[in-house]
């Protein structure tokens, strides 16, 4: 049984559909990436599961119960986090207070616990000498994985990643690629979506590709990248 399960999922905008019926699955452990043009409906989906929009139709199956329609922090307690396009942080508070929230929060967990578990994991993503600055004036790179340890502090077993190095320098790139593998080695299943073609394709074990709401191809990077189809639409 899958992990994650989408079956026939749709999202409506009036007469556009971001999301046309569409069928996916993530097994557990995996990192799939999940990639195709800009508009093609990636974020929609990342959306539909997270709780943030509900789905027109279909269904979000997630260790084999619907999930469907549930709110965002209902869909967080069921170990399910997920990272934004744009990064969504609490600009006013410190590295250690976005942590904590998360541990707070989304973990349940009672605050002088909580208070030793964020030093940890700032030491994991590489924050651990900036836990009392403020999140505004951190750089771009340092504010996604502050992000991506906000999201790990609500203890995930399903981390959605959208966009995690856009915008990185091609050093920061590889170092966010290892952290991600360091973060699979935890037992972490990810799925991201990513337009650095070599850097999804260098950590994924299976990629997805989407264009105009629809999946138009699955499956091993190396299958993908010698789809006729694939290469028409988004890879030239």
């Amino acid at each position: 049984m899958p992990l994650l399960e989408v079956k026939n999922l749709r999202r409506d905008f009036g007469g556009l559909s971001a999301v046309a019926g569409v069928d996916l699955h993530v097994n557990d452990g995996e990192i799939v990436g999940l990639i195709g043009p800009n508009g093609a409906g990636k974020t929609t989906i990342f959306n539909l599961i997270s709780g943030t929009i509900k789905p027109t139709g279909g269904n979000i199956l997630f260790k084999g119960e619907d999930i469907t329609g549930l709110k965002p922090y209902e869909i967080c307690r069921k170990n399910i986090a997920r990272t934004f396009q744009a990064i969504n942080l609490m600009r006013d508070m410190t590295v250690f207070e976005n942590v904590l929230i998360g541990f707070l929060f989304g973990a349940l967990m009672n605050n002088t616990e909580a208070r030793n578990e964020v030093h940890a994991l700032l030491d994991f993503v590489g924050l651990s000498d900036k836990e009392d600055v403020s999140a505004d004036a951190l750089t771009i790179a340092e504010q996604k994985r502050l992000e991506i340890a906000r999201a790990l502090a609500t203890k995930p077993d399903l981390l959605l990643l959208d966009e995690v190095m856009a915008g990185l320098t091609p050093s920061e790139v590889s170092s966010t690629v290892e952290m991600l593998r360091k973060i699979n080695n935890k037992g972490v299943t990810l799925f991201l979506i990513e337009h650095i073609m070599h850097a999804i394709m260098d950590v994924s074990d299976r990629i997805i590709v989407m264009h105009y709401g629809k999946k138009i191809a699955e499956g091993a990077p190396e299958e993908v990248t010698k789809d006729e189809k694939v290469i028409e639409v988004y890879l030239g």
